[in-house]
């Protein structure tokens, strides 16, 4: 009996990861570019100890590889704004000054003239240095291979000028983990910078729109509805099994 109350309390404790991670996508659900990681899954241990061979445990397994599954466009028409298509990713200078990847594309130019995302990081170039462009009033243009292009309005007739050109790279057979800043890096490469070589798909971007998380709701708050009823049942569980050992309890002090 307290075999079976110390095996539906560990059944409960280790619920804990998936929760956490289920609050972490349900946080997200509007944050621009986001992928879901850290997906959980419990893998049946062994238990040591007198007993059955058979008696098993359940344990939580954790991956830190991101889920590059796309998620919904959103049109913005604002020139900086771009949408990783594909497995795409765009290079950042996280806030430590190492290189991290990206699928956030809420872009926008710092008072200096640096390019940064939404949460203020620098994005790279093919070089992965830093992108930095004229302030002024430009109007600037991001084609779908990542390069940027000015246009003077006070000299039109000289037309458009590239002037830097994103580091943006295909993820296509590549792990990729979330970074504790949220942030990726390549699973497998933690050398060279936490540089990689393109996939063999095709990098590309499209301009003028926004991707959205590709964390869905809907599915997040269900799994949030089985987790509280697997939670009320362990717990009436643990309850029927006190009720039956206060039973035997007094069967005993009657004989």
């Amino acid at each position: 009996m307290d075999r079976l109350i110390f095996t539906a309390t560990s059944a409960m404790d280790e619920y804990r990861l998936d929760r956490m991670n289920l609050t972490h996508e349900l946080a997200n659900v509007s944050t621009v570019g986001f992928k879901r990681a850290f997906e959980v899954a419990n893998r049946p241990v062994r238990a040591e100890g007198d007993g059955f061979d058979t008696r098993f445990l359940p344990r939580a397994h954790t991956t830190s590889v991101v889920n590059m599954e796309n998620g919904p466009r959103m049109l913005t028409g604002k020139p900086l704004d771009v949408a990783m298509d594909g497995k795409t990713v765009m290079p950042v200078r996280a806030e430590n000054g190492e290189v991290a990847w990206t699928r956030r594309g809420d872009l926008a130019l710092d008072p200096e003239g640096f390019l940064r995302t939404g949460e203020g990081n620098i994005v790279l170039d093919d070089s992965l240095s830093e992108i930095q462009l004229p302030v002024g009033s430009f109007i600037y243009e991001v084609t779908q291979t990542g390069r940027i292009m000015i246009t003077d309005p006070q000299n039109l007739a000289e037309g458009s000028q590239e002037v830097a050109a994103m580091g943006i790279r295909d993820t296509t057979d590549i792990r990729m983990s979330r970074r504790p800043d949220g942030l990726f890096r390549p699973s497998d490469n933690t050398e060279d910078g936490f540089d990689f070589e393109s996939g063999v798909g095709v990098a590309s971007l499209t301009p003028g729109s926004l991707e959205g998380s590709n964390s869905n709701p809907v599915h997040t708050l269900v799994r949030f509805i089985d987790h509280a009823r697997s939670f009320e049942m362990q717990t009436k569980m643990i309850k029927e099994m006190k009720e039956n050992d206060a039973s035997g309890a007094a069967m005993m002090r009657l004989s």
